[in-house]
């Protein structure tokens, strides 16, 4: 299908949105990207973009711009929480060869993709808050301050709390899993170098890493616990709560722990993978079609490959309908995999004594006599590429 002329209105100005107003408009469409905060700026924090992410900004021409401003991931290591001994280290370089994983600022790879999309000719018009989607042959979205707006194609890039996703499947409260999560970014006054380490404690962990030039780590905190917290990115916390949780995580962590000045906290809720991704002329993606815990680092770059998606999907179809019905049946099932899989992996982390020491034996010994085949474990999510 022809794209040239189709105007496609993007409700949201995130990785997902950005990404994929710029796909649709390299591929003719006029897009308009309605974003409801008063400038293009995401909460500090860090991503981790992994290979399957990294084919997507290659495709779009941007994989320069992201080598620039991040740190290539190295190595993965897993310590335990007291004095943070290693008990695993795999070497991306060794045992990954040729795959790129890369620790960026979250801000500075919205940065790249907006300036990219403006560059093609994207609108980008903010305060924009959507109140209500309506799909229909000319979908329409309800703002807040009661303008309207729409053209020939709406994409709900409008995260958790998605208004598109309620138009196309109706409300579903999520379910509390028992755990929260910190975040916050410390100076690298202890110059770690650039690996993911993850340390690994009864009921919680810590994972930590560089971004940018190095002089910043990121760090992500996740305890279980039976009290509800309010879910959403920006509920600022004590610090002194932080470190109360992680009191018994010495050595390393316990440094990076001290040095937290500013923490955000967030509960941690299991969203279903909607039924549906598509209405009439109406498509969701990333988090308003599969929100996923981050315990496989994958909301951004499951985003970035629905994207690529829906805009190849409609280039190839004859027309918008089965466009939208392609993108749905190429996503969907991969997408409701990665989700399952971050589900599992939490609990790795989280084991107590007495299974904690067994466990944590079988990971040295899987690093000493097979660190190919545990690196390869998820090849089956990082080598695959939507660009092909």
């Amino acid at each position: 299908m022809e794209l040239k002329g189709l105007k496609i209105t993007v409700i949201g100005a995130g990785i997902g949105g950005l990404t994929a107003a710029l796909a649709l408009r390299r591929f003719g469409a006029s897009v308009t990207v309605l974003e409801q905060a008063e400038a293009i700026s995401e909460a500090g924090a860090g991503l981790q973009i992994t290979p399957n992410g990294v084919a997507v900004l290659k495709a779009l021409g941007l994989a320069d711009d992201l080598a620039w401003c991040s740190q290539r991931a190295r190595a993965v290591v897993l310590r335990g929480h007291r004095r943070g001994g290693q008990v695993l280290r795999l070497d991306l370089d060794e045992h990954a060869a040729g795959l790129r994983y890369y620790l960026v600022h979250r801000s500075d790879l919205v940065g790249i993709l907006a300036g990219a999309a403006r560059r093609e000719g994207v609108q980008v018009r903010l305060l924009q808050r959507a109140e209500r989607v309506v799909p229909g042959p000319q979908p329409v979205v309800r703002l807040c301050n009661g303008a309207q707006c729409g053209g020939d194609l709406v994409v709900g890039a409008d995260g958790l709390h998605s208004k598109t996703r309620v138009a196309l499947n109706g409300e579903r409260p999520p379910v509390f899993t028992g755990q929260v999560a910190w975040r916050a970014t410390v100076p690298n006054h202890l110059n770690l170098p650039a690996e993911a380490q993850v340390f690994m404690g009864p009921g919680r962990h810590l994972v930590a890493y560089p971004l940018r030039d190095g002089s910043l780590m990121n760090l992500v905190a996740v305890q279980e616990r039976r009290a509800w917290a309010e879910e959403g990115w920006n509920v600022k916390d004590d610090p002194a709560n932080l470190r109360a949780a992680f009191s018994r995580f010495g050595g390393t962590a316990a440094a990076l722990l001290e040095a937290v000045e500013e923490v955000l906290l967030w509960g941690l809720f299991r969203h279903p993978v909607a039924a549906g991704w598509h209405g009439e002329n109406t498509a969701i993606l990333g988090d308003a079609a599969h929100p996923t815990l981050p315990f496989m680092a994958q909301g951004a770059n499951l985003a970035l490959e629905d994207a690529w998606v829906l805009a190849r999907s409609l280039r190839e179809a004859p027309d918008v309908a089965r466009g939208l019905a392609r993108y749905q049946s190429r996503r969907r099932e991969r997408a409701e995999n990665v989700v399952q899989a971050a589900s599992k992996n939490a609990w790795k982390y989280h084991l107590r004594a007495p299974l904690s020491w067994p466990a944590h034996q079988v990971l040295r010994l899987g690093g000493r006599f097979a660190p190919d085949k545990m690196v390869s474990q998820f090849d089956w999510i990082y080598r695959h590429d939507v660009t092909a």
